[in-house]
């Protein structure tokens, strides 16, 4: 079920009624409606897969139970195993079966070796990469007794299932999200106000900015051979505008109706495109799964301790490994590699930890080298994002080499026309849209404000002079999430 669809406008208030005016007596009930309403909200995609999430859920609940039960070393490594198995082999089997398997055979080929296996034809479940990484963490916290297993399954159950963050994240911590589930929820307007706001502000990035975006770059990116080296810059920054505003609006979304319901989630995006370096845009983008990786595979690795080589080695390993969380494709894999070499040298000479406080604080205008720091780090990830967005890596040194010739000097052209905004109109959406956030940059987002003396028909009328920018302006057709691909 998108966000973005006429199934979700009918299903959240439903829903929502259930929740706060029949269940809301009984904890109890009010988590297993949770359980019921996330599992029809992924099941109305493709019910067969609820038993993915049904397994890994039962796994890491029992398991959870016999780590706070055994005391001893074997035993429990042994429990942790079951775990990571069970999460890992899901995902492992869903997501990269044919891809290990074909560079396999490609393996064998090159050596003069013909083989045939067998490839199968596998659906990827949608959401299987945050739903696994979520429940997984939890087993690995209770490993480190960092956190006590709860006894409450049905609490569990709607902790790794819960629909607003269910399919693409933010990626919870059972330390943050679970006791949520343990304690009476009271209807708080002020935050459930405040999550209508970042809601409308998710719907405005996904269907205004991040769909309109995508007509242009399909169509520069399926036809990249025709267009001019100027063409295929505007196609390279309007992907990474596109995946912005698709996924942080997502987020926005999920995060805004989890208040709803009277949950706090974590933040997953805090405007990184006004980055300064590309150690503050790690921080800042896709947050939940920067800080699973760093504490679950980085830091155990030995982060940023040790020799020059086990630095290198731990850097290439949490990108590398990022690439392939996003994808069963050599693309991903090139997109983490670069992102590597970026991050290496402000590791090395001990700078990827100088821009921790909000670019311009205090301030409207930044300074010359501010901004010029803000576009060099743009660039960089858009440069890396055209391996991202292609379908191949020989795709990608295509584009690349076209985008680096004479043509680059050219005068932007697409034909033939067939997005539904023209061009002006996208730079328009486009530069009001982070003007908006650079007003908003020390905000959570970037409707947040409730601190803003509006008066309430000035309030309303601007929530609906958006519904009407959405409405005028929307494309035709549903177009699923970016993120739900991986």
């Amino acid at each position: 079920m998108l966000f973005n669809s006429i199934d979700f406008a009918i299903f959240l208030p439903s829903v929502f009624f259930l929740y706060w005016f029949v269940a809301n007596r009984n904890l109890k009930v009010q988590n297993l409606l949770i359980v019921i309403a996330s599992y029809f909200f992924y099941g109305w995609w493709d019910w067969r897969f609820l038993s993915l999430i049904a397994i890994s859920t039962l796994v890491d609940f029992f398991v959870g139970l016999g780590l706070s039960y055994h005391q001893s070393p074997s035993t429990r490594k042994a429990l942790l195993w079951i775990s990571i198995f069970v999460n890992l082999g899901l995902l492992g089997f869903f997501k990269y079966y044919n891809f290990f398997l074909e560079n396999f055979i490609a393996g064998y080929s090159f050596f003069g070796k013909e083989i045939s296996p067998n490839s199968l034809n596998i659906i990827l479940p949608v959401g299987i990469s945050f739903y696994t990484f979520q429940s997984l963490s939890y087993t690995i916290d209770i490993y480190r007794r960092k956190f006590e297993p709860t006894k409450n399954f049905i609490a569990f159950s709607a902790f790794v299932s819960f629909f607003p963050q269910l399919v693409a994240g933010p990626i919870e911590r059972a330390s943050n999200l679970l006791p949520q589930f343990y304690n009476k929820r009271i209807f708080d307007y002020a935050k459930a106000a405040d999550g209508m706001r970042q809601i409308l502000w998710g719907l405005i990035k996904k269907i205004i900015i991040a769909d309109n975006c995508a007509e242009y770059v399909d169509i520069i990116f399926n036809n990249y051979s025709d267009y001019t080296g100027s063409t295929l810059v505007i196609g390279a920054v309007f992907f990474s505008v596109q995946i912005y505003a698709d996924f942080s609006g997502y987020s926005d979304i999920a995060i805004g109706t989890s208040r709803l319901f009277g949950f706090n989630l974590k933040r997953n995006f805090a405007f990184p495109y006004f980055s300064r370096d590309i150690a503050e845009f790690c921080r800042r983008w896709h947050i939940s799964l920067a800080s699973w990786l760093r504490d679950y595979l980085y830091i155990p690795l030995g982060g940023s301790k040790g020799t020059l080589f086990n630095k290198i080695r731990n850097i290439f390993a949490i990108f590398l490994i990022s690439g392939l969380w996003h994808g069963a494709n050599w693309t991903f894999i090139f997109w983490g590699a670069l992102y590597a070499l970026y991050y290496l040298p402000l590791l090395l000479l001990n700078r990827n930890r100088i821009n921790l406080d909000d670019v311009a604080e205090g301030r409207i205008i930044p300074s010359f080298r501010e901004l010029i720091n803000i576009g060099a780090t743009f660039s960089q990830g858009v440069f890396a994002r055209i391996f991202f967005r292609s379908e191949s890596v020989s795709d990608a040194f295509s584009y690349i080499g076209k985008f680096f010739s004479l043509s680059l000097l050219s005068r932007p052209s697409i034909y033939p026309a067939k997005a539904q905004l023209s061009l002006n109109t996208i730079y328009l959406f486009i530069s009001v849209f982070f003007i908006i956030e650079w007003i908003q940059r020390d905000k959570q987002h970037a409707m947040q404000i409730e601190m803003i003396k509006i008066p309430r028909m000035g309030r309303w009328a601007i929530y609906s002079f958006i519904i009407f920018i959405i409405g005028m302006y929307m494309p035709t057709g549903e177009r699923p999430f970016i993120y739900f691909q991986f």
